[in-house]
């Protein structure tokens, strides 16, 4: 269940009023200690701040920041007057950093001004992309940012000048893209050469394993029901996983599960710096250009063919041994030399066109659905903090299901081409022939076989994943106000 949204007082009081300020300062801080001190015992610890502030996105390490500066005593807790003191210093900072993006000094910030603070770290933007960031905090619906909005956003993020504040900003666009477990569209090239890029993917592919891993069982359950549904597996999904139990036992639930998780770093490495190299193509001379959605997604499409095209033959591999009987493969070079010695090495690539077409759907959707949603959200709760977990996991959810249902029919006719096993030299069976096949025999349903069990796995999927990720970015020095977390981590420990 969504925690609730909690909504924080706002005084509106500016450094030139007379008098008031101060008091409604106080007035306001106060209110705010009430609301999070949840035990009343005059303390604030860092279980009632992440329950305070579920609904802003924090990580960990966030709040613990926020303790730590505050924490004079060293008790680990935050009474009323070290909670001000923070809140006090923390509002300065605040107002120094409006002020120096305030370029035009007329108490407001706008895109314009937005879009060049992010310059100053290397990231381009679009004027489009900023007016993006800006609604996210315009609860007036003015298209500017004032300084109360200012600083009701920035409150409880841990920044100290502004360049992180462009990197809080940064990642907010990451994830507004839809792409916050993929490959993202703005890594400056400092990242790029002090290897934060790759801890981020580290983390990626950490966390795909731990989900993988987690949901292998109805993975396999989809392969059966895809491969054999129309003569082996015509009971409901409990039937089938008893048909499984009493097959291999229980760790045949997991069987295929190996060369599922090995083959995400190799896939990680290759997506991203294909992805790289295309995009400075499509850049052409000008590097500085920000890529449109639309090139961004050819972009992204072409990485994953090239990624697909080099890892393909584990995909094979994957499938046969999913697919295997109790002692048939003792391993996964074993599978590898039945495959080449019978069928010859073109085996490796069968249901490879299937599987390339069904790169475009798939990724379209779920981009085009998850940045639907994500914007949805955001202009229906403008003024609000980050979506949070909730919000991020059923964006997630909901468009990887659409790009599934989209895709699915050509990920069955990939899936029963790779399990189909011939005589070396026999010919292979086209994608179309294996289409006629299957909606001759089993109708048009038959294309969505096996789908069940793929979509009992979504939602599990991307809460393993999600949660996995963040917490293994802080494990990684990736926090998620960027790089600088990780730094200061490092220079503590040397």
């Amino acid at each position: 269940m969504s925690p609730p949204w909690t909504r924080f007082p706002s005084a509106h009081c500016q450094d030139s009023q007379a008098g008031g300020p101060d008091q409604e300062r106080e007035k306001r801080w106060a209110e705010l200690f009430d609301q999070l001190d949840l035990n009343k015992d005059g303390h604030i610890d860092i279980l009632e701040l992440r329950t305070g502030l579920a609904g802003r996105g924090l990580s960990k390490a966030s709040l613990e920041k926020i303790v730590e500066a505050g924490d004079t005593n060293q008790d680990g807790v935050l009474d009323f007057k070290e909670f001000t003191q923070f809140l006090r210093a923390h509002e300065k900072d605040l107002k120094l950093m409006f002020r120096s993006l305030d370029k035009n000094n007329d108490g407001r910030i706008d895109a314009a001004e937005i879009q060049h603070s992010l310059h100053t770290i290397g990231v381009e933007v679009s004027l489009e992309d900023a007016t993006r960031i800006l609604q996210r905090m315009d609860k007036d619906g003015t298209m500017t940012i004032d300084w109360n909005e200012w600083r009701d956003f920035f409150l409880f993020k841990p920044l100290t000048n502004i360049e992180d504040v462009a990197r809080c900003w940064k990642r907010s666009m990451m994830l507004d893209i839809g792409e916050q477990l993929t490959v993202p569209d703005d890594f400056t090239e400092e990242e790029k050469k002090s290897g934060y890029v790759w801890r981020q993917l580290m983390a990626g592919a950490f966390a795909g394993s731990v989900s993988r891993t987690g949901t292998a069982p109805l993975d396999r359950l989809k392969v059966f029901r895809q491969v054999r549904g129309f003569v082996d597996f015509k009971g409901n999904v409990l039937s089938s996983f008893r048909y499984m139990l009493k097959e291999g036992g229980l760790r045949s639930l997991w069987r295929g599960n190996g060369i599922n998780v090995l083959k995400i770093a190799p896939e990680t490495a290759i997506k991203f710096t294909a992805y790289e190299k295309i995009k400075n193509v499509m850049r052409s001379n000008n590097e500085t250009r920000n890529l449109r959605v639309h090139e961004r997604f050819v972009a992204g499409s072409l990485a994953g063919a090239t990624a697909q095209t080099a890892i393909y033959p584990m995909e094979v591999l994957k499938t046969r041994l999913t697919l295997g009987k109790t002692g048939q493969y003792s391993g996964i070079a074993v599978c590898a030399k039945q495959i080449l010695q019978r069928e010859g090495i073109t085996a490796f690539y069968k249901g490879y066109v299937p599987n390339l077409l069904s790169i475009v759907p798939y990724a379209g959707i779920d981009l085009a659905v998850y940045e639907t949603l994500k914007f949805t959200w955001l202009n229906r709760n403008r003024g609000l903090a980050d979506p949070g977990v909730v919000v991020l996991v059923g964006c997630g959810a909901v468009s990887s299901t659409c790009g599934q249902l989209a895709s699915y029919p050509l990920a069955l006719i990939r899936t029963r081409m790779q399990a189909q096993a011939s005589v070396k030299g026999a010919p292979k069976p086209s994608m179309s022939a294996s289409l006629r096949s299957i909606v001759r025999q089993e109708g048009v349903a038959g294309l969505y076989r096996g789908i069940s069990p793929n979509l009992l796995k979504v939602i599990p999927a991307v809460s393993v994943s999600y949660v996995v990720y963040e917490y293994t970015r802080i494990v990684l020095g990736v926090d998620i106000e960027g790089r600088r977390g990780g730094e200061e981590k490092a220079s503590k420990k040397a």
